[in-house]
């Protein structure tokens, strides 16, 4: 909630530690790279600074608007960034703020209690990433204007008179520093849209006005669509409570009421929301002063300690479990559970490969203590929810301990244990994880090409047959039992859910291979599932790959003439046109050759266009929000049949070519 505050904001809150001369050189060491994802940081750099605001209780509502020149606009309506000179500095408080690195009242604990941007980094860098950057301030009574060029401030000129508060930053990323100015409104709303979720109260507007002429003005495109501005707005009342009533809505609940706690202590703060439903899967997911930690942390521990001992003493005290039985399974309880945690910390320490796991290690045992006091609270006061997810658990224990001799099956042998590998599975030379890849191939015809055509001292064949399992549709006991799945995790290595260890995979390329046809993207599909739901560390860092097959063999006449291949529909057209631009033929009949699978081609084309490391396509999958992936899985690969037809119905004007 946004709370009305009574405190100084001003020059004097602003802490100069160093300049801003290494940004440009070095950009990937503020803002991760200077591609897509980097571009992107730019606004969420913007946009946590409104949202600190709002969490001080000092603003309400924040807009973000992409404008058709390429620039991108964050307005809120907080106090407005400081316009006096600093006492130190003899500089305009704003001008420090957009012009030195770590200048910001985020290091001043009067002026933030806890923060989301990286302490006060954010904007500075931003302008000094940005071929221009404007900044407008209401504050005082007065509207404060401010143009940058390049990162160098123009004259702070005071303008006309004004009632509200409040900061507009108006910035265009340079294009000398990104290799895309592009962004992305579907990456952007995502995100929007989970820090409106975190901020409870808060409404963040997004305006894409882009290609925004009126319908009648604007040119339509190849395929009738005409472009108008979009705008949506994200309020949610409920905060995190309407967070998991989101991640649930495809999904069917197996109590009505929520679990929804929070707690305080001086220097930190928790809220958590909970609701289990009647899948497998578990998503939970945590935050620290709302940044997503996809690694997780102490504050995940301390909640899962807490869920674990709670639940097991619960079913324990109400005979639910029997003396004689084991204890339940973080897995377990966990089972069909979908769960946000977010604290809020005054000095976050952050770790990992992507610096998206929290350290405090004091913040694990506030968060287990509070969410041990409220769980058993819960469970008292709920006795018929309690038991209908104590009774989930129990079933959930039944297939895990049916499943164990699966498990033993599919566990992984040493590396040097040749003989536990699946029969079918041709493995490399290579016993160098790092320069060893797998592809898996569905169909034995394609897996024989690949056998055959592969570079044998790196890439390694493991051919399986027709569709394996969904395991969004299965517990664990059944996915275990399919042998197309235990091969899969055998060769990997890895194990599954709690025992996956990344550092046993034996091949740090993983690509699935399969036919360009509907059945193939299914294929494609189950196993994207079975990897996110079981192993999806190897999603996370970034080991699986799609193969991308051509579509088209052009078979050019003459003698000696050499085929080529194209991967859509487009680039046949332009290579056809190309090569009859420099006297090549086509033959009128079997000129070119539409491939209908993998089967299809010999071993030196398949070698050529899909597997020589030289020429071959791979997609890389990446995972930028799992709450969003795990949403799309659900969705797709569920139960809810109507949740899919609507998804289908609001995506379909999008498809623009379907091979069917």
């Amino acid at each position: 909630m946004v709370a009305e505050k009574k405190n100084a904001y001003s020059a004097s809150s602003i802490t100069v530690l160093e300049g801003l001369e290494a940004v440009r050189k070095r950009p990937g060491m503020y803002i991760g790279s200077t591609g897509e994802r980097g571009l992107h940081h730019l606004i969420w750099e913007v946009v946590d600074n409104a949202v600190d605001e709002a969490m001080a209780g000092y603003a309400s509502r924040v807009e973000v608007t992409l404008q058709d020149d390429g620039g991108v606009r964050v307005t809120d309506d907080g106090r407005g960034i400081p316009v006096d000179m600093h006492p130190v500095e003899k500089r305009p408080a704003v001008e420090l703020v957009l012009t030195v690195l770590h200048a910001g009242g985020k290091f001043d604990d009067k002026s933030y209690a806890v923060s989301g941007g990286l302490h006060g980094v954010g904007v500075s860098v931003v302008n000094a990433l940005s071929s221009a950057l404007d900044v407008e301030i209401h504050r005082d009574k007065k509207v404060w204007r401010q143009h940058y060029e390049h990162s160098r401030p123009g004259p702070l000129r005071k303008g006309e008179d004004t009632i509200r508060t409040g900061t507009s930053i108006t910035f265009w990323a340079d294009p000398d520093i990104f290799e895309t100015t592009a962004y992305n409104l579907e990456t952007i709303s995502r995100r929007l849209q989970e820090m409106a979720f975190l901020n409870k109260g808060l409404t963040i507007v997004l305006r894409d006005e882009r290609n925004g002429e009126s319908e009648e003005a604007a040119e339509p495109d190849a395929e009738g669509y005409v472009a108008k501005v979009k705008e949506t707005t994200f309020h949610y009342p409920g905060g995190l409570e309407d967070f998991v009533a989101h991640l649930n809505r495809s999904k069917d609940p197996i109590h009505k009421k929520l679990v929804a706690f929070s707690g305080e202590a001086e220097n930190h703060q928790v809220e958590v929301a909970m609701q289990w439903n009647s899948g497998y899967a578990e998503s939970v997911y945590t935050f620290a002063n709302t940044i997503n930690t996809h690694e997780g942390g102490t504050h995940e521990e301390g909640f899962r300690a807490a869920l674990t001992t709670t639940v097991n003493r619960y079913a324990r005290e109400k005979k639910l479990l029997k003396d004689k039985d084991p204890a339940l399974s973080g897995d377990d309880i966990r089972e069909g559970l979908a769960a946000i945690v977010s604290v809020k910390v005054r000095e976050p320490q952050f770790e990992g490969q992507t610096k998206t796991k929290l350290g405090n290690t004091e913040v694990k045992s506030f968060v287990q203590r509070v969410s041990n006091e409220w769980l058993a609270d819960w469970f008292e006061r709920n006795p018929t929810e309690a038991k209908t997810i104590v009774n989930k658990a129990v079933q959930s224990a039944q297939a895990r301990l049916a499943a164990r001799k699966a498990r033993e099956l599919v566990r992984r042998k040493s590396a040097g244990d040749i003989g536990g590998l699946p029969g079918k599975l041709a493995d490399c030379r290579s016993t160098d994880p790092s320069k060893s890849e797998v592809y898996i191939v569905e169909g034995d015809s394609a897996g024989g090409s690949a056998k055959s055509g592969r570079d044998s001292m790196f890439q390694a064949i493991l051919p399986i047959r027709g569709k394996i399992i969904n395991v969004e549709k299965a517990r664990i006991d059944r996915v275990l039992k399919n042998t197309e799945v235990q091969a899969i995790i055998t060769a990997l290595g890895t194990g599954i859910h709690d025992e996956f260890d990344l550092a046993k995979l034996r091949y740090h390329k993983i690509v699935l291979m399969a036919d360009a046809d509907v059945d193939g993207q299914h294929i494609r599909t189950l196993l994207l599932t079975l990897l996110f739901r079981f192993m999806r560390p190897l999603v996370e860092h970034g080991h699986v790959f799609l193969a991308q097959p051509p579509l088209y063999k052009i078979k050019w006449g003459g003698r000696g003439a050499e085929p080529e291949f194209a991967y859509s529909d487009r680039e046949r057209d332009g290579l056809i046109e190309a090569g009859r631009a420099a006297g090549k033929k086509l033959p009128k009949e079997e000129g070119v050759q539409r491939y209908k699978g993998l089967g299809e081609m010999n071993a030196k084309e398949l070698w050529e266009t899909t597997m020589d490391p030289a020429h071959r396509v791979l997609l890389q999958v990446t995972l930028d929000d799992a709450a969003t992936a795990d949403e799309l899985f659900s969705v797709l690969m569920g139960e809810d049949v109507e949740s899919r037809r609507s998804f289908i119905t609001r995506n379909a004007k999008d498809v623009r070519f379907l091979d069917v």
